[in-house]
């Protein structure tokens, strides 16, 4: 499949380890708590939540990596259409939100 993104972009990771190591090891602990099997929630779960999240914040990188993950983690193509409408929502409900906040500029004297 191709890319939108330079996938050898990730290879600089390396690189920034080196720069930034303890930064990149908290970085790297936290990324790896995602794909773990312990935890009260399971994996399906945490790479639905994953994409979720990825798909808000528009990560190209995340978004593939945890659509990788959770078809691995045997997510049917229907949940993660309504992940993806889930996110959608959300990020659609934050911009209204912010709307009824700026709203408030109109209402001072």
């Amino acid at each position: 499949m191709s890319h939108y993104h330079d996938e050898n972009d990730l290879m600089l990771f390396e690189e920034m380890s080196k720069l930034s190591p303890e930064e990149f090891t908290a970085w790297l602990n936290l990324n790896n708590i995602v794909g773990r099997d312990s935890g009260q929630i399971p994996r399906k779960y945490r790479e639905l939540i994953a994409l979720a999240v990825a798909l808000t914040t528009q990560c190209a990188y995340c978004i593939e990596a945890h659509a990788k993950a959770a078809k691995l983690a045997r997510v049917s193509r229907e949940e993660l259409s309504e992940t993806a409408f889930l996110a959608a929502a959300l990020r659609a409900g934050g911009a209204a939100a912010h709307g009824a906040m700026a709203l408030k500029f109109f209402n001072q004297d």
